[in-house]
C-alpha cells in the first residue's frame, strides 16, 4: 500500500501529491557527534530523532503542530520525549524506525 492510500487526509491537504516518504519525515538514529561542540540530544536519554519536513507543517499548521507534539509527548511508547522545536523531536523508545513513522503518520493523519 502506497503512502496517499495509508494516509488520504494527510495527502488530501499536500500541494505535491508524488511525495516520499523522505519528504515527509525523518527518523534517525541518534548518536554521539564527536566533531561537534553542540549535542542537540544525549544519547543516553534519546535514541532517536524525529525531523517532520515542511509539506506536514504545511498541511497541518502551527496550531496542529502544536497539538501533534502534546499527542506525540503523551504516547506510552516514548520513554523520553523532547521537543526542541515544533518540528524537532528527540525521543527514547524500544520502537524501531519504521515503527516510529508510522505511528508519528497516524498521530497526524488522526489530527488532520
Amino acid at each position: 500500500m502506497n503512502l496517499e492510500e495509508q494516509y488520504p487526509k494527510l495527502f488530501e491537504k499536500l500541494e505535491d501529491k508524488e511525495l516520499e516518504l523522505r519528504h515527509l519525515l525523518s527518523v534517525d538514529e541518534n548518536y554521539e557527534d564527536f566533531d561537534s561542540e553542540e549535542y542537540e540530544f544525549e544519547v543516553d536519554e534519546y535514541n532517536f530523532v524525529i525531523y517532520v519536513a515542511e509539506p506536514i507543517q504545511q498541511a497541518l499548521g502551527e496550531e496542529k503542530m502544536q497539538e501533534l507534539m502534546v499527542k506525540l509527548n503523551e504516547k506510552e511508547e516514548f520513554e523520553n520525549f523532547l521537543p526542541t522545536e515544533s518540528d524537532l523531536y528527540g525521543i527514547k523508545t524500544t520502537l524501531n524506525e519504521e515503527q516510529i513513522v508510522a505511528l508519528v503518520l497516524n498521530q497526524t493523519e488522526e489530527i488532520i
